[in-house]
């Protein structure tokens, strides 16, 4: 399992555009082949700072990903939505096993 943390500062007055545009995002990246989640957290301690968790079968699966018409509608239409640039981490995903339920 490939895992990506995508760790994002939003600018204030753009939380909202931010999180309709990244609801678009996830609900078709859900829909990907390779896709096993991508879920969106918002901290509730500072509303501008999200982490996307987005988790696939492998790093084909999540460089794809990159190529799908959605993905780059979203990065282009929040990039200047930034505080500053958003960061991703990878992680080889360990636990739950392949075929066992998280």
């Amino acid at each position: 399992m490939h895992v990506t943390l995508v760790q994002v500062h939003v600018r204030p007055e753009h939380v909202e555009d931010f999180i309709t545009a990244t609801e678009v995002n996830h609900r078709a990246s859900i829909q990907e082949p390779g896709n096993l989640r991508f879920d969106v957290l918002q901290s509730p301690e500072d509303a501008t700072r999200f982490v996307l968790y987005e988790a696939y079968t492998d790093a084909a699966a999540a460089r794809a990903h990159k190529d799908t018409p959605h993905y780059q509608a979203w990065r282009d239409a929040v990039a200047d939505w930034m505080a500053a640039p958003r960061q991703g981490i990878p992680y080889q995903g360990l636990l739950p096993r392949a075929g066992e339920e998280a």
